[in-house]
């Protein structure tokens, strides 16, 4: 099953790492975010990945040309015939990675929709490029095809940046919560389509989370796959520093093993 991730956002509200590379490369650990979900997948066993690229998406594909030389040593033989012999020191991923231009300002539907020639099976699946989870691939799948609908999404219950206070009535605090976990269900990316959701998607440019979804919605052809556990989106540059301290004291979506 392909996993299609979307690369393409300009990540404006975290300017001081995207000025010169896109958000999906923003360090967390030394390594982009993007190899970090894409270690989620693949550590289920889903290897075979599509990355739809706009905004700076020549990083990206530098990165993935130049992976096996930055992640191993290497000999070089200089001459009229250079010659390369790694010597693969650490473990090597087993990805099957297609990169493809979908445009610097296209929306999400519209990346969705141009990625569909590499979509060869009768289901795949999409995420955004800046959301870790500790979430069960394999569950979210099996959650999928029991519910045997066009679309099922990963909903989850975000922590609030602020603490909430509880009142008498009176005007006197009763109670003071630091950061609860809000009682509603937001969208985490981490979806599974069936084939047919292309059908849902306009010719003309789109927020898959749009037109699509409602769509999907109103004809009862979408199901939520509910994660209990950790979720974090890289959204702003406060989530950058907060991933980072995160992953020193032991980060909870690092489901893989090793480095």
């Amino acid at each position: 099953m392909k996993v299609v991730i979307l690369c393409g956002g300009q990540g404006t509200r975290l300017r001081e790492e995207t000025e010169y590379k896109p958000k999906p490369m923003v360090e967390v650990g030394g390594r982009p975010i993007l190899w970090h979900i894409m270690k989620i997948y693949a550590h289920y066993g889903f290897t075979d990945f599509i990355l739809c690229l706009g905004y700076k998406g020549e990083v990206i594909k530098e990165y993935f040309l130049n992976y096996e030389f930055m992640n191993n040593d290497f000999t070089i033989n200089l001459g009229s015939q250079e010659e390369f012999t790694i010597h693969r020191t650490n473990s090597r991923e087993d990805w099957r990675v297609t990169l493809a231009d979908t445009g610097e300002d296209t929306l999400t539907g519209g990346r969705v929709r141009r990625i569909r020639p590499y979509v060869d099976g009768e289901r795949f699946m999409v995420t955004y490029g800046d959301g870790v989870a500790d979430i069960d691939i394999g569950a979210l799948v099996r959650h999928h095809l029991a519910g045997g609908k066009v679309a099922t999404l990963t909903g989850v219950h975000p922590t609030s940046r602020y603490g909430t206070v509880e009142t008498d009535g009176k005007g006197r605090v009763t109670k003071f919560i630091e950061k609860p976990r809000l009682e509603d269900i937001v969208s985490a990316g981490f979806f599974v389509f069936e084939r047919g959701v292309f059908d849902y998607i306009p010719k003309t440019d789109c927020m898959l989370e749009r037109e699509p979804f409602e769509r999907l919605a109103a004809e009862e052809e979408f199901t939520v796959y509910r994660h209990e556990g950790y979720w974090q989106c890289m959204d702003t540059y406060r989530d950058f520093l907060h991933l980072n301290e995160i992953w020193k004291r032991g980060a909870p979506w690092k489901v893989w093993q090793g480095r």
